[in-house]
């Protein structure tokens, strides 16, 4: 978002902490306080302590990073001198800075929502309202609505939840993620050798390849996969599993268990030969367990890659939103339920050749109409502005 901004000709700085469990590689910091550029943006590293999972040194990551927010707020206002400060964070508690920088420069204040805490760590982590952390989201979050200029967020049913902890309504906007398609248009980075010696047998047996890339965790839900080839092992189509995480292993035995010869576990694949990997599928899977926080809706990154290869996906999600449904490009089908899944893998199956084409045509289609960050980008300013 913020190199397709720079495209438009906005200047544009974000200032973030020095450590993060999403960036495996942190910046080379030079003191507490420390600027660079990448891409035509300017980034602020704020020094913050390193942390794994989500244990009491994540919190302190989250404190650190807010009170060196607070302390470097007047240096901020001085010397970016924004005309929007956007506060875009899993937790609410960094608009309390980013409102004193907006006041500071006399900018306009916006709160961009991926995440809806405190509701995430009480319904995902099982976390009570009660407890002192999450009182202090819950007054951050309140705190955030209430003074915001504008909410942006990627989740298209959340306004009434905002709503009800103080947003007046006019200022809700959805934007939803999207897609770098430069990536795509690009000359494509091959499928790495490893991945290829494996893929290619399966399709001179005429195999029908049904693929999910990405996270190996609970809450992807591949246990249900797992069980789906279970049930198709004497069909011709066999799942292709391309990633890493703590529940691999797990799976791994569970397929052995069942002696299935229709799934296969591969590596991680470069960022670059994802196009081409998914590309090469005759299908393409996503799921995730099933949580009521998905009634506001969900946009994972992982499917608008899927509808770029222009493949037929099977998304086994339950959730306020359906961008498969909406745009007509597969099945959808109960969370976590193999039948489904099995069901869904034949009636693809059956389709010829040329129906699946046009049913992966059209998640291709929509996600250039839709999430081109080019698009996107356009969308956010005219929603802030």
């Amino acid at each position: 978002m913020a190199r397709s901004w720079v495209e438009l000709g906005h200047r544009v700085t974000i200032v973030a902490a020095s450590r993060s469990h999403v960036r495996t590689v942190p910046p080379t910091l030079r003191g507490n306080y420390t600027r660079e550029s990448i891409e035509g943006v300017d980034y602020i590293w704020l020094k913050t302590p390193s942390y794994e999972g989500n244990g009491p040194r994540r919190a302190l990551n989250m404190f650190a990073f807010v009170g060196q927010l607070l302390g470097h707020g007047a240096r901020l206002a001085r010397e970016v001198e924004p005309d929007a400060v956007i506060a875009s964070s899993t937790y609410p508690l960094d608009m309390i800075a980013a409102r004193r920088i907006a006041r500071r420069a006399k900018a306009r204040l916006v709160f961009e929502v991926h995440d809806l805490w405190p509701l995430s760590p009480i319904e995902l982590g099982g976390m009570s309202p009660r407890h002192p952390f999450i009182r202090l989201m819950q007054w951050a979050e309140d705190y955030a609505y209430r003074r915001t200029d504008r909410v942006v967020s990627i989740l298209p049913n959340a306004a009434c939840h905002m709503e009800s902890h103080g947003l007046r309504p006019n200022k809700f906007r959805h934007v939803p993620n999207g897609i770098i398609t430069a990536e795509w248009e690009s000359d494509r980075a091959p499928v790495p050798r490893e991945h290829a010696d494996v893929l290619a047998p399966l399709r001179k047996a005429g195999r029908f390849l049904v693929a999910y890339a990405g996270a190996h965790g609970m809450a992807n839900a591949l246990d249900a996969v797992v069980e789906a080839a279970a049930l198709l092992r004497e069909h011709p189509a066999t799942f292709v599993l391309v990633g890493q995480g703590p529940e691999k292993e797990a799976l791994q035995r569970k397929a052995l268990a069942l002696d299935l010869k229709n799934i296969v576990f591969l590596p991680p694949v470069p960022k670059a030969s994802i196009p081409s990997l998914l590309s090469s599928m005759d299908a393409l899977l996503i799921g995730l367990k099933q949580t009521p926080l998905f009634r506001f809706g969900i946009s994972p990154n992982k499917l608008m890659d899927y509808m770029m290869a222009g493949r037929p996906i099977i998304q086994a999600i339950e959730a306020g939103n359906d961008m498969v449904a909406e745009s007509e490009c597969g099945l959808s089908v109960p969370p976590e339920e193999p039948q489904a899944i099995a069901e869904a893998t034949l009636h693809l199956l059956a389709l010829s050749a040329s129906e699946r084409e046009a049913m992966g045509r059209k998640g291709h289609e929509y996600v250039m109409a839709h999430h081109d960050y080019r698009v996107l980008a356009q969308q956010f300013l005219e929603a802030i502005g």
